[in-house]
């Protein structure tokens, strides 16, 4: 029966794993698959799905690209997903494959728990979760988090969810996972990816195939068709939060804020970038991304910034009509001080 069904994979991964860039590769080369993208970021400014739109897929058009950016995905399933995925089902020529983005902060679970809805179930399955782990932040101890420091916030704040979010979150990432992609290696020798490996296979119970990538080069062969029926296994794949509050309590992104800040043409982006660093460093900014305008340049700037790494190149022209500025997103742990970041930021041009 599930042959029948349109399959859907959903694609997760923490902040900057790389799961966008997996997916622009992922179109390039689908045989010929006509693809619906259902795309989530935590924040107001949509960044992935302007990446995405822009990657000329003749069996991806702009159409079939849909952004929910009203918070991530796992907390508003009822308001966002379903209708979406209803509105899909629902047009005249279906899509032969669907693939889901998530927020770098959503849990997978309750988005695969959603596909047990009978108006879901019976016409769509989970060919299977997909998480994209980037391997250099998971060496340099990203997600091993200073317990000491977490309990002594959580003193400070009762309402805090998680004892570790990251930590946690990158565990509940993995625990859904029919396949792992530990992502970025060409930042990491021999030695350095034996100890993700090893970091990553300690974190779970579970022991999903894990297979190694350099800038989301994957094979479409390799990423769609597994077959899992995953929504079928979900009890298995419980989250912390799950486990925790086994009353249904809803979950929530209370450890977590996002804003945008945006700033007029950019005169030296090279040195821009370099005093962005710092900022990012100072303030432990755990994601930056955007477009800035580079002064006396007809093309857009795109900025993407996973701790103190950023890459930067003109993705595409201005478009006529378009207004050129330069508009940022920061994601950060919620004690971040959002005044004090944004005016770090301004202050550099």
């Amino acid at each position: 029966m599930n042959q029948q069904k349109i399959p859907a994979t959903v694609i997760t991964g923490f902040l900057g794993a790389g799961k966008t860039t997996m997916i622009r590769n992922l179109l390039s080369n689908t045989g010929g698959k006509k693809i619906a993208l259902i795309i989530n970021e935590f924040g107001d400014l949509g960044v992935d799905g302007d990446v995405l739109k822009g990657c000329g897929a003749e069996n991806c058009t702009e159409d079939d690209i849909i952004e929910l950016t009203n918070g991530c995905i796992c907390c508003t399933v009822a308001d966002d997903f379903i209708p979406t995925m209803t509105k899909l089902l629902e047009r005249e020529q279906r899509p032969d494959h669907i693939v889901i983005e998530t927020s770098g902060l959503a849990l997978p679970q309750p988005l695969v728990a959603a596909f047990n809805w009978p108006d879901i179930r019976s016409e769509v399955t989970v060919d299977g979760v997909i998480t994209v782990v980037d391997s250099a932040a998971v060496a340099a101890g990203r997600f091993a988090d200073d317990h000491d420091a977490v309990d002594a916030l959580r003193a400070e704040d009762e309402s805090l969810d998680h004892e570790s979010p990251i930590e946690e979150l990158f565990e509940d990432q993995l625990t859904c996972a029919d396949l792992i992609v530990l992502n970025k290696t060409d930042l990491l020798d021999t030695d350095g990816l034996g100890r993700v490996r090893q970091e990553v296979t300690s974190r779970i119970a579970r022991k999903p195939v894990m297979i190694e990538a350099r800038n989301g080069e994957v094979p479409a062969s390799v990423l769609l068709g597994l077959g899992i029926g995953t929504e079928a296994d979900i009890a298995n794949r419980k989250s912390h939060h799950e486990l925790e509050h086994e009353d249904g309590a809803p979950h929530d992104h209370d450890e977590f804020d996002s804003f945008v800040v945006e700033l007029g043409a950019i005169a030296d982006p090279a040195g821009f970038v370099e005093k962005l660093k710092g900022v990012i460093a100072e303030h432990d900014v755990l994601r930056l991304k955007g477009f800035a305008d580079v002064a006396g340049k007809p093309m857009r700037l795109q900025i993407q910034a996973v701790g103190s790494r950023i890459d930067q190149y003109f993705d595409r022209a201005w478009t006529n009509g378009e207004t050129r500025g330069t508009r940022l997103v920061v994601i950060g742990l919620h004690e971040m001080d959002q005044a004090v970041v944004r005016k770090a930021i301004k202050a550099l041009v």
